[in-house]
């Protein structure tokens, strides 16, 4: 054999070998890891088993803890839970309850003299008398106004009520606006409210006037119930069904002291009642709707429909309330708000001087429509009120009485809003109520500012 070829058969035979001595030392290797890998998790499972056993030892020990506390829970008395969380500094909400100020002030011009506007009247509906004393929180006159300084409080009492308080200061003096309570365990959805409080009658009427969308109430409003509206001492009771959207139906019964719609020598003890319900359900993803009826009746004595003259007799008011709106964001909202309301008053209507007295029966109506406009921190809104758009029957002893035009006014406002806690807003007002054919332009410039915990407004 030539060596060449021998050397070559070497080197072949020793590359094999050297490749399966390798071979085989990694097979070892393999055998060995899993070897090791089976005594890893024999090891773990009995980690296992033991972790078991001691869930279930912690398991059977809370069941004992648990008996023992029932059992001693059945021994004992029950006890009412503490309210330690909310309130001013910290404190309990019982004892130091949330406070809040909102302050509105109002810049006010109009083309009518002094005079003029202390005689403005809606003939018909309202002499001049009663148009300043039930203007919201006091007259408002030419310049700088301050329509109130109004104090809010509220607090829970315990488990099953809950205490509110509105106390506006305007520079007329103090008046208690609100007081009451309100229940807060009664079954099956039902509702109690106790006190003084703003009537569930239609939408304007249970807002107080820093939450309105402009600075006065709609015409209907002021000419049948006053500025401050049914704001009364009585009870209500409300209930929320178990429906797929949102219903409220409610009763109610007053003192009756509105002095416009009732007064309270009407009737001794309770003389009015009201009934209402509201249903709203959202359209698509931003947009909702809320609408309703509502009623109130009850007996009247009321100087308030001719000067030295006091009707005597019964009223019913009835109305109708719808709400849309349309909100993708915080800050951007269309909201298009209508009520219609009808009154029918039937009864005597004595001159105070002659002692003369005529049957009256009166069938009045009236409406209003706005809409509001969000972008930002800026608000555009615009409102059309009109009275008598169907009914006005005015019978004085069995002859219908003719006072001239329809009573309107139209009304526009922008407002800014700095912060959640601020307002400022120009409004104006075109106003054609006095029948007469002479018109009323009035500017006004709001701000409203508040400072505190003060609950949230509803929808």
């Amino acid at each position: 054999m030539k060596p060449t070829k021998f050397m070559a058969r070497f080197l072949w035979l020793f590359i094999v070998s050297i490749f399966t001595t390798g071979f085989l030392a990694y097979c070892q290797n393999i055998e060995e890891r899993i070897k090791t890998l089976e005594q890893t998790l024999k090891s773990q499972e009995e980690i296992i088993k033991n972790q078991q056993k001691i869930i279930e030892q912690l398991q059977s020990e809370l069941e004992q803890i648990k008996q023992a506390r029932e059992e001693e829970t059945l021994s004992k008395p029950e006890e009412k839970p503490a309210y330690t969380s909310g309130g001013l500094f910290g404190s309990s909400v019982a004892y130091n309850p949330n406070i809040s100020l909102i302050f509105d002030t109002i810049g006010y011009s109009s083309n009518l003299n002094k005079e003029e506007l202390e005689s403005k009247s809606i003939p018909g509906f309202l002499h001049h008398h009663h148009e300043e004393d039930h203007h919201a929180h006091g007259h408002i006159h030419k310049g700088v106004n301050i329509r109130a300084a109004e104090l809010y409080f509220f607090a829970p009492v315990d488990p099953f009520f809950n205490l509110y308080a509105t106390i506006p200061v305007s520079e007329e003096g103090v008046e208690l606006e609100e007081a009451y309570f309100i229940t807060t365990s009664l079954p099956a959805g039902i509702q109690a409210k106790v006190g003084k409080f703003k009537s569930g009658f239609s939408r304007y009427n249970s807002q107080h006037a820093h939450n309105w969308n402009f600075v006065d109430p709609p015409l209907v409003y002021h000419a049948f119930t006053g500025d401050e509206g049914i704001n009364e001492k009585g009870i209500q009771l409300t209930f929320l069904p178990e429906l797929p959207f949102y219903t409220q139906v409610g009763i109610e019964t007053f003192q009756g002291d509105n002095e416009i719609l009732f007064g309270e020598d009407a009737s001794s003890g309770l003389h009015a009642i009201g009934a209402f319900a509201k249903t709203s359900f959202d359209i698509g993803e931003y947009s909702t709707i809320l609408f309703g009826p509502s009623v109130i009746a009850g007996k009247t004595k009321t100087s308030s429909i001719e000067e030295d003259h006091i009707f005597s007799g019964d009223s019913t008011l009835c109305g109708f309330e719808f709400t849309y709106k349309w909100k993708p964001s915080r800050w951007k909202s269309f909201t298009l708000q209508t009520e219609y309301l009808w009154r029918h008053q039937k009864g005597i209507l004595t001159d105070d001087s002659t002692g003369v007295a005529h049957p009256l029966e009166r069938t009045q109506d009236g409406t209003y429509l706005q809409a509001i406009y969000q972008t930002g921190r800026w608000a555009f809104g615009t409102r059309y009120d009109l009275l008598e758009p169907f009914n006005d029957k005015y019978q004085l002893a069995g002859v219908q009485q003719h006072f001239g035009d329809k009573p309107w006014k139209t009304s526009a406002m922008v407002e800014f809003n700095p912060s959640e806690f601020s307002k400022i807003r120009l409004q104006y007002n075109y106003d054609k109520s006095a029948r007469n054919g002479k018109s009323n332009s009035e500017w006004f410039l709001q701000f409203i500012t508040g400072i505190g915990a003060h609950a949230a407004h509803s929808f």
